[in-house]
């Protein structure tokens, strides 16, 4: 899946692995090497994560229902929890510093698709644009 922030026009991801929250805990702990720039877990349904077992430092980003950012943590080290956020419906955790280079911020517009999507709005908005 693609992360894409369409209200800073910017790529958070182009390679999210989504994660049901019940494998949430035990793939997060598999998976605890450090992900390249581009790749980064969506657990859904959740409301906060922890780093206890991770090697490296992580971005988080809590989203609501209509994937719109709540809340961003810059640079979460091992060992450490994350606030909870009841109002998030989901939560983005992504390599260090990608919030930084993607200028993402709360109240921004997230979209998370396959790459074929992006296509996809990418037409319907240029389409939009010229209907009005």
């Amino acid at each position: 899946m693609c992360v894409f922030n369409l209200t800073r026009q910017s790529f958070l991801s182009l390679g999210v692995g989504v994660l049901p929250a019940r494998f949430g805990r035990l793939g997060r702990l598999i998976g605890s090497r450090r992900r390249n720039w581009h790749e980064g877990l969506w657990l859904v349904p959740c409301h906060m994560i922890h780093t206890v077992g991770r090697l490296h430092p992580v971005d988080v980003v809590y989203l609501d229902e209509q994937l719109r950012v709540l809340h961003v943590i810059e640079r979460l080290v091992p060992y450490r929890l994350a606030p909870l956020r009841r109002r998030t419906h989901s939560v983005l955790e992504l390599p260090e510093r990608t919030v930084y280079w993607s200028g993402t911020r709360a109240g921004d517009q997230l979209m998370i698709c396959p790459p074929s999507g992006l296509a996809e709005q990418w037409a319907r908005m240029d389409g939009e644009r010229v209907a009005g």
